[in-house]
């Protein structure tokens, strides 16, 4: 820790000496658990350098954050070393320095000030630096897995897994679910994109259920039509086993089933397949919906495109669903389309070639 200050810093005495003590309780008790990169050397070198800045603060002169440790939670450090000063500040020689002990906490606060400042400045300089993407991926994997566990647990508790449900706790759960939802599918379309959109596409064409398919993205998205009285339905081929992308199929038509009952608040949502001939198959979703306005429509599969007018049709707010379906569906070697109506409704469709898997 640092030495007592000369009387010329600012802080005296007994301030100074809790001030201190409260410092050495802070390093003390601080488990290297709260912050799994910080070691009992980096808390207390970031200690001592928030010392020193409140120090030069209550002397009116420029206090110096850079050396704080890389590693460390500084604002979490600076709110616990508040709350040991006030426990320190309570003894009877503190008391009788009050102006001392106020000139304390506002350095306290201009300090906090300085570390918003600087934890802005470091995330957008990490946002505009060569790991960016790295770091917009970590975050949305870190969003999915407990928007998966919230999302789990929220349709266990609709099916009755913790006994029955009134009406009003269905209607919450199934708000509940819609917004988990939601936001699981942002974090999963950032990651996407941010792999080029293209990942799903990754392995050879397999065998597969296209009515596997749709039963899947009727599960998921059924809670959320029923929480806003919407019918949805889902239609299959008659020949069902084919050779393609199932991955891929499947998210190109969640996203766009997400999308219609985002927008669409009386009526149905359809999902539906129909053979043109044995190897071609066109996917289509319509819904009942608001239609898309015509200003939309020029950059409407733009990814991060910006919202001319609040409530914009987009599958999210930075537009990234319908990027990635038309991504997709160009990588399975189709064109996504889309006819739209205002008030009417819209659907979008496309065609792709699945072969029916050879005889044996």
């Amino acid at each position: 820790m640092p030495p007592a200050p000369p009387v010329e810093s600012g802080i005296r005495g007994a301030t100074w000496r809790a001030l201190t003590a409260a410092a050495a309780e802070v390093a003390a008790s601080w488990e290297p658990a709260e912050h799994v990169a910080s070691s009992a050397v980096d808390v207390r070198a970031a200690l001592s350098v928030v010392l020193e800045s409140l120090r030069r603060t209550v002397a009116d002169q420029k206090g110096d954050l850079a050396r704080l440790p890389a590693f460390v939670p500084a604002r979490r450090l600076l709110e616990r070393l508040r709350r040991a000063f006030l426990v320190q500040a309570e003894s009877p020689d503190v008391r009788a320095e009050s102006e001392e002990v106020v000139r304390v906490l506002r350095a306290f606060e201009w300090v906090q000030e300085e570390l918003d400042v600087d934890a802005a400045h470091r995330f957008a300089a990490r946002l505009t630096g060569n790991d960016a993407q790295q770091l917009v991926v970590e975050m949305a994997h870190d969003m999915r897995s407990p928007l998966g566990s919230i999302l789990i647990l929220a349709e266990r508790l609709r099916a009755g897994a913790g006994g029955e449900l009134a009406p009003i706790q269905q209607r919450q759960l199934g708000l509940i679910y819609s917004a988990a939802f939601g936001l699981s599918t942002l974090a999963g379309d950032v990651i996407e994109l941010a792999r080029g959109g293209t990942t799903l596409m990754d392995q050879q064409p397999i065998a597969f259920s296209v009515s596997d398919v749709l039963q899947s993205i009727l599960d998921i998205l059924r809670p959320m039509a029923e929480e806003k009285r919407l019918s949805m339905r889902c239609t299959g081929p008659t020949a069902d086993v084919r050779i393609g992308h199932p991955a891929a199929l499947n998210r190109v038509l969640l996203n766009l089933a997400t999308n219609a009952i985002k927008f669409t608040n009386t009526g149905s949502v359809d999902v539906s397949c129909k053979e043109l001939d044995r190897t071609r198959v066109e996917f289509s979703v319509r819904d009942t919906g608001r239609g898309i306005p015509p200003h939309v429509m020029n950059n409407l599969f733009e990814a991060f495109r910006q919202r001319q007018v609040p409530g914009d049709y987009a599958f999210s707010s930075a537009g990234l669903g319908l990027s990635i379906c038309q991504k997709l569906v160009g990588a399975m070697g189709g064109a996504l389309g889309v006819d739209t109506e205002l008030e009417k409704g819209t659907r979008f469709h496309f065609i792709l070639e699945l072969p029916q898997p050879a005889r044996m």
